[in-house]
């Protein structure tokens, strides 16, 4: 079979050729070595037929990766897992926000900001150096969901209002900085072009290149909770209800864990995958 002719199924609906250098690249980014990157791509080369969803080569990737090291497996589910944080989309802001404290701010989450016209809830706002920065979070807690233009439209409005009253009060120390819109997912073509037009700082999934949000996470060894193959769903969601966004949060605050009831010997393995991924 002609792999370069495989039609495979994007959790989207649209239809395009399977690429093996782009799995390739995907199980690479993991940490994985040669041996076992071609030993999955050997695998999943020989199961593909013509229709394949994303999310059946997805299954299979993750299931050899699982087989071989755990938190490999982790690494790989990175994208599932913040769609996990959901559904609410506040586990979200808080990642993002923990996200940018690991990145030298000091933020808070959920700020009532006063605009010229009206308040505002903000989702996150970051200070550094002298500098404030509003962060407005786009959560889509489904696979092939993208930013339209209309989230940058809405949210540069908003960010107007809150710089004209932030400009004139004298209380305001810092200097207001363009705003930005983070999203689990990407920016349609319209979104990217009229955010970059007004001012506005975007971060995607994979946007802006090289540093986006999956490059920030690995760069920094930031990964939600949400990416343990060891942990329970019910055990995550116990988690995040206390705030643990960061697997690193709960290598310092692993009591969390007594309160579940689960044993040394599970224990010791949750903190080894996290210990592995976060290094």
């Amino acid at each position: 079979m002609d792999i370069q002719n495989i039609d495979i199924v994007k959790s989207s609906g649209e239809i395009v050729k399977f690429s093996l250098e782009k799995l390739r690249r995907s199980l690479k980014r993991t940490g994985a070595d040669d041996t076992i990157v071609n030993q999955i791509l050997d695998t999943v080369r020989d199961e593909l037929y013509q229709g394949i969803s994303t999310k059946e080569i997805y299954n299979r990737a993750f299931a050899l990766l699982k087989k071989n090291k755990s938190f490999l497996a982790s690494k790989y589910k990175l994208k599932k897992a913040i769609y996990e944080l959901g559904p609410t989309g506040f586990p979200f802001e808080r990642f993002v926000s923990a996200i940018l404290d690991y990145s030298g701010y000091n933020t808070k989450v959920s700020v009532i900001l006063q605009g010229k016209c009206v308040s505002h809830e903000i989702d996150v706002i970051a200070f550094k150096n002298s500098e404030a920065t509003i962060i407005e979070c786009k959560f889509h807690s489904e696979q092939g969901q993208n930013c339209n233009v209309k989230v940058p439209l809405y949210i540069n409005s908003r960010y107007q209002d809150v710089k004209s009253n932030w400009d004139q009060s004298s209380k305001n120390e810092a200097v207001l900085t363009p705003g930005w819109v983070a999203t689990n997912t990407r920016f349609t073509k319209d979104a990217l072009q009229y955010g970059n037009c007004c001012g506005l700082y975007l971060l995607s999934w994979d946007y802006p290149k090289n540093n986006g949000l999956k490059d920030r996470i690995d760069r920094l060894g930031l990964y939600p909770i949400t990416v343990s193959t060891l942990l329970t769903n019910r055990e995550k969601q116990f988690l995040l209800s206390r705030d643990i966004v960061l697997c690193r949060a709960l290598i310092n605050d692993s009591f969390y864990l007594d309160h579940l009831g689960i044993s040394e010997t599970r224990k010791e393995k949750i903190l080894n995958e996290i210990s592995q991924l976060c290094n």
